[in-house]
């Protein structure tokens, strides 16, 4: 093992660029940049005062030294000596400066974390950040660089919020409506700093849009004016008693397939007893430190004629919403014994398939529900996993 002879150096600033061809290392207010095979210096800087933060850029092109105590950043270049750049940030102080993933833009976090400035070297363009949570390790990258996870602190709760490197804008809930001329129509956005949209469907009419949200409800936009006429939300409790609550029952009459018709003269699946004021459904506690968690309106279908809206919200897996979109009110309710895979409706008339990975197929219309046993290698299991197994449905074009 070989060892170089000692050099001067102040607070331990010392560090390797990442192409691994250059060392960086500081004294009191001196930068000097030295060849890592010969540990020649290659270039010496002089900053304004004492040095107390050096990184370098992901490309190795520019350095930053960072002077917390007079709230300064010099920026230099490897490739062009003679160029540098100085930010001040005055009277705001400074604490903390790092680069953005793609080295050509500073971020310096202000005396009492009151606001992240981002710098610009290309542009000489600023933008801000607010209320960045006093921690350590408050900012992270994604692997790629385009996107940054800030920890902040707003309104005495603690929030991580997602935003676009390529303009620091915070990514949010917003819906974009835009014309066949590219026009911007509107552009709607029912809450913040949350997660947002997760599902949307036009209605074949074009009079509506519904948009569902992580929050797990529905928002019902009209064409006119693209504002919003009416929300619905799944509660696991149904406490009206004029809903019709269809549960599927675990045994049922064993019926030829030839016996069958639809509407059925008689539910499959009946709606609860009139003397029934309360139905709670069965729900899904969410993982919620895990990545895309099971909450939110994750399928939405309208009917061919536009009356009615089929929802199902990803917490509530086993059950079907059908909303009446006429009178803007729940319509019905469809539990199952299994979570819901798909749903589809017939293109003629109002009537909805619905598959759970079983081997069934469930029915629905205004007019009541049934199931259907699906002939096949399953052995008649509703739990098949198998040939049997319906996992989708698609209609014919006749229905």
């Amino acid at each position: 093992m070989n060892f170089s002879e000692v050099f001067k150096l102040s607070s331990l600033l010392c560090k390797f660029s990442p192409d691994g061809k250059y060392l960086a290392s500081c004294v009191q207010y001196r930068l000097v940049v030295r060849d890592v095979n010969t540990l020649q210096i290659l270039q010496l800087y002089t900053c304004l005062d004492q040095i107390q933060h050096i990184e370098w850029s992901a490309d190795s092109l520019f350095i930053l030294c960072a002077m917390y105590k007079r709230g300064l950043v010099q920026v230099w270049s490897l490739e062009q000596p003679e160029w540098h750049c100085k930010i001040d940030e005055g009277s705001a102080g400074l604490v903390a400066s790092c680069w953005s993933p793609d080295g050509r833009h500073i971020l310096n976090t202000t005396e009492f974390h009151l606001r992240i400035t981002v710098w610009s070297l290309c542009t000489k363009s600023v933008s801000y950040i607010k209320y960045p949570k006093a921690c350590l390790q408050g900012i992270t990258f994604t692997r790629d660089g385009r996107y940054m996870a800030l920890a902040e602190r707003r309104d005495c709760k603690d929030y991580v919020s997602i935003f676009v490197c390529s303009d620091w804008q915070l990514l949010r809930y917003k819906i974009l409506l835009y014309s066949l001329d590219g026009r911007l129509l509107s552009a709607y956005s029912a809450y913040e700093w949350s997660l947002g949209i997760k599902s949307v469907a036009w209605s074949p009419s074009s009079q509506f849009l519904a948009v569902g949200s992580y929050d797990g409800k529905v928002r019902i936009l009209n064409h006119v004016t693209w504002k919003m006429i009416t929300e619905f939300g799944h509660p696991a409790t149904i406490n009206n008693p004029k809903i019709v609550v269809y549960k599927e029952a675990e045994k049922s009459p064993q019926l030829g397939l030839g016996c069958l018709s639809f509407p059925p003269h008689r539910a499959g699946a009946g709606p609860l007893p009139s003397s029934e004021s309360k139905f709670s459904l069965q729900t899904l506690k969410p993982v919620t430190d895990r990545a895309n968690p099971k909450i939110g309106i994750g399928m939405l279908a309208f009917s061919p004629d536009s009356y009615f809206l089929a929802t199902r919200n990803d917490n509530i897996p086993n059950a079907v919403w059908v909303w009446d979109i006429q009178k803007l009110r729940l319509f019905a309710v469809l539990e199952q014994l299994s979570p819901v895979r798909a749903f589809q409706w017939d293109p003629q008339q109002p009537r909805l398939a619905i598959c759970t990975g079983g081997s069934r197929l469930y029915l629905w219309s205004p007019a009541g529900c049934m199931s259907v046993q699906v002939p096949g290698e399953g052995k008649h299991i509703p739990e098949a996993t198998d040939m049997a197994a319906l996992l989708c449905a698609v209609w014919h074009h006749t229905g």
